[in-house]
C-alpha cells in the first residue's frame, strides 16, 4: 500500500483577509572576548574574560572595580577601545558609553568584529565631579574696555581680569561682587596671574611693567618692577614645592627677553636673553630645582635651568612663531596645596609637601611633558628628561626630539592647555575646531565643530570630564569628554569672547563687550 503523505498546511489566514504579521526571532546577542589593560594599554588588570557583547557599561565598570580588588571603594572609569588608525582624521578611540555591541560591534565598517579581542582600556576618573554651567548667575559690569585676560585663585573664591582700561579688578566670587580696583598700569593689563598660595597677584602691561597686589586689600606691593623695553606678554610664578615662602616671579616680553624677579626683595636676578624676537609664553616647571618653558616668535622654544639661568636645550621644529605651550603638570602647579578638599595648609612646610605630594601624583607615571603650538598650523609633543646627565651640561646637541607632531588643524594654533590630570590635551585654532589629542602618545582622538569663528581660549574642569572654549563667535561651549560632543551651548556675550577660565563649578569669561559673567550650574 503506497504511503500517503499529509497534505500541505494551508497558511492561516486573519478573519479581514489580510495576512497576519510574521514573528521574527531576535538575533542572537554574539559573546565576546575582553581584555582589560591599564589607560596606556601596557598592563592587562586580569586575563581575558567572555561576555555578552550587550552588558551595560555600568556593569563593565563594575566588574573591572571587582577585578581590580577594588570594590568595596569603586573607581570611576573612563572606558575606551583602540582602534585601528585608518584614514587621516577619523577617530582613534571609542568611548564606551551603553556598551559594547552598540558602541563598537555597531560601527560602520566593523574595524572590529565579535572575533577579536575587544581591549578595553581602562582610566580611572576623578573621584569628585564637577557640575557643566547651565546658566549665566551674573553679569558684572565696571570695565570701560575690553576685557583681555580673567585668571581664578588658586581656592577658586578670588577672580582677578584685566582691561584695555589700563586697570585690574578683583571680584568676590562667594557673592559675585566687585572686591578691589587695581590702579596704577599706564597701558592695557595684558597678563593676570595669581601666586600658588593666593597671598600675591601679579599683572604685567603694554606700559612695559609688572606690578604686585595684595589681594586682600586690593593695594600695590611696591612701585612697579620695571626693566622690559616693551610690553609684558606673560607672567609665570616658581612652583610652591620648590620655593613655599617667597617664589620667585617670571616675566616674558615683546622686547626677546625673560626676567626673573624676587618677590621679596622687589629687584631683578638675571635676565634669559636667548631668544631673537617677542617671547610669547613663559611657563615655570616642577622638575627638580625648577625649569623655565619660553616660546617665542623666532620659531623655538627653550627650557632653561630657573636656578642657574642658563638655556638646556633649544627646540626648533617649529616653521613659524611658536604662539602657544602648554606642561601636563599646569594645573597642580597653578594650585599649589589647594585640592577639591578645601585644605588650609597651616605652614610654609606644609603647603610644600602638599604641593609636592599633588605633583608627584601627576608625574608618576611619566616625566613633565609639553605641547607647543604654532602659527604654522600644527603642534610637537616632548617628553622631557627629570634630569641632565652632566649637572653643568647645557643641552649642547643632547637636544631632545618630539615623540610626535600634531597635525590638523588647517589655521593657526591659538591655545593649547594639558587636562589637570595630564590624560587629555586639547588645542583651539583660528580654523574654529577644537581638536583632543592623547596627553601622553599624542595620538589624535577627535575633533569638536560647534564653533563658526576662531576659537581664541580654552580651559579645562578640574575633573578633566568638561572643556570649555571662547571664541570670536561670542558664545562659549561646553563640550563633554564622555561622548566627545558638544554638552552645553552658552550664548550672552554681546561680542568676542577673548578668555575663559574653569574653576570648581564655576565659569568666568570676559571679551570685547567689557562685561565679566559667570556662568554655574
Amino acid at each position: 500500500m503506497a504511503t500517503l503523505l499529509p497534505p500541505p498546511k494551508r497558511q492561516k489566514q486573519s478573519h479581514n483577509g489580510t495576512q497576519p504579521e510574521k514573528i521574527t526571532e531576535p538575533a542572537p546577542v554574539p559573546s565576546v572576548v575582553v581584555q582589560f589593560l591599564s589607560d596606556d594599554g601596557s598592563n592587562p588588570l586580569a586575563p581575558p574574560v567572555s561576555l555578552p557583547a550587550d552588558v551595560p557599561r555600568a556593569q563593565l565598570e563594575s566588574l573591572v572595580n571587582q577585578l581590580s580588588d577594588s570594590a568595596d571603594d569603586p573607581t570611576p572609569f573612563d572606558l575606551h577601545v583602540s582602534l585601528p588608525e585608518g584614514k587621516v582624521g577619523a577617530p582613534t578611540r571609542i568611548t564606551l558609553s551603553t556598551s559594547i555591541l552598540v558602541d563598537v560591534l555597531s560601527l560602520p565598517g566593523a574595524p572590529l568584529t565579535s572575533e577579536d579581542v575587544i581591549k578595553i582600556r581602562c582610566s580611572p576618573q576623578s573621584v569628585f565631579r564637577v557640575r557643566p554651567a547651565t546658566r549665566c548667575s551674573s553679569t558684572l559690569s565696571g570695565h570701560k574696555a575690553a576685557i583681555l585676560c580673567a585668571a581664578f585663585s588658586p581656592t577658586g573664591e578670588m577672580l582677578a581680569t584685566g582691561s584695555g582700561d589700563n586697570t585690574a579688578r578683583l571680584w568676590d566670587l562667594m557673592t559675585e561682587t566687585p572686591s578691589h580696583t587695581l590702579e596704577g598700569h599706564r597701558g592695557w593689563v595684558l597678563c593676570v596671574e595669581w601666586e600658588a598660595r593666593q597671598r600675591i597677584v601679579a599683572t604685567g602691561g603694554h606700559d612695559n611693567a609688572v606690578r604686585l597686589w595684595d589681594p586682600k586689600t586690593g593695594k600695590p606691593i611696591g612701585g612697579p618692577l620695571t626693566g622690559h623695553s616693551k610690553w609684558v606678554t606673560s607672567l609665570a610664578w616658581e612652583p610652591i614645592h620648590i620655593n613655599p615662602t617667597n617664589p620667585r616671579l617670571a616675566s616674558s616680553s615683546k622686547d626677546g627677553t625673560v626676567r626673573v624677579w624676587s618677590s621679596h626683595l622687589r629687584k631683578i636676578e638675571y635676565i634669559l636673553g636667548g631668544h631673537t624676537a617677542s617671547v610669547n609664553v613663559v611657563r615655570w616647571g616642577g622638575t627638580g630645582k625648577g625649569r623655565l618653558y619660553t616660546a617665542s616668535s623666532d620659531r623655538s622654544v627653550k627650557i632653561w635651568d630657573a636656578e642657574r639661568g642658563q638655556c638646556i636645550w633649544t627646540l626648533t621644529d617649529h616653521a613659524h612663531w611658536v604662539t602657544t605651550l602648554t606642561l601636563n603638570t599646569d594645573f597642580v602647579l597653578r594650585t599649589g596645596p589647594f585640592d577639591h578638599t578645601n585644605r588650609i595648609p597651616k605652614s610654609d612646610a606644609e603647603a610644600q609637601e602638599m604641593a609636592r605630594k599633588r605633583y608627584h601624583a601627576v608625574t608618576a607615571r611619566n616625566s613633565e611633558m609639553l605641547i607647543t603650538g604654532s602659527d604654522d598650523h600644527t603642534l610637537f609633543l616632548y617628553s622631557l628628561p627629570s634630569s641632565l646627565d652632566d649637572p653643568g651640561d647645557t643641552g649642547g646637541g643632547k637636544r631632545p626630539k618630539p615623540l610626535t607632531r600634531l597635525t590638523g588643524h588647517q589655521r593657526q594654533v591659538s591655545h593649547v592647555a594639558f587636562s589637570p590630570d595630564g590624560r587629555w590635551a586639547a588645542s583651539a585654532g583660528w580654523d574654529a575646531a577644537v581638536k583632543i589629542w592623547d596627553g601622553k602618545s599624542g595620538k589624535f582622538v577627535a575633533t569638536l565643530r560647534g564653533h563658526i569663528a576662531p576659537v581664541y581660549r580654552l580651559s579645562w574642569s578640574a575633573d578633566s570630564r568638561l572643556l570649555i572654549t571662547a571664541s570670536k563667535d561670542s558664545t562659549l561651549k561646553i563640550w563633554s569628554l564622555k561622548s566627545l560632543k558638544l554638552h552645553t551651548d552658552l550664548p550672552g556675550h554681546n561680542d568676542e569672547v577673548y578668555c575663559v577660565d574653569f574653576v570648581g563649578d564655576k565659569i568666568v569669561s570676559g571679551g570685547k563687550d567689557g562685561l565679566v559673567k559667570i556662568w554655574k550650574n
